[in-house]
């Protein structure tokens, strides 16, 4: 049973980039805003993300980096922190998924984990 004082909460919406996208050269973007909620009881800092974005051929590539889009942010109990981002595959359909390293404000490094979300093109998907 995870720890309710350690409670981040992540929402995606995600939107496929047409202008950025090359499909005859097998170039799909999208766009994804990600809102981090912490419905804790603790103040967390995130420190670092880890993604598995998987192509509709089942290929995935890893992605580590500290933060997102450079920023660490701490965020209050009952606070939320957006930001938006991208991805490119190389098929029409996709997914992704992950962590975040979240460090508390008591000392309790800790994951707060990112389900699985869909990236498909308009009409892709029947």
């Amino acid at each position: 049973m995870s720890d309710p004082r350690y409670q981040i909460d992540v929402s995606v919406v995600t939107r496929y980039l047409k202008d950025q996208s090359d499909p005859e050269s097998s170039r799909f973007a999208f766009a994804y805003t990600i809102t981090v909620q912490n419905n804790g009881s603790v103040k967390a800092k995130l420190l670092s993300r880890h993604w598995l974005i998987t192509n509709g051929d089942g290929e995935v590539e890893e992605v580590r980096g500290a933060g997102v889009v450079g920023q660490q942010p701490t965020i209050e109990p009952g606070q939320s922190h957006t930001y938006s981002s991208g991805a490119v595959i190389s098929t029409r359909v996709g997914t992704m998924q992950g962590s975040y390293e979240m460090f508390a404000a008591d000392g309790k490094r800790f994951e707060a984990p990112i389900a699985p979300f869909r990236l498909a093109v308009p009409g892709a998907l029947h």
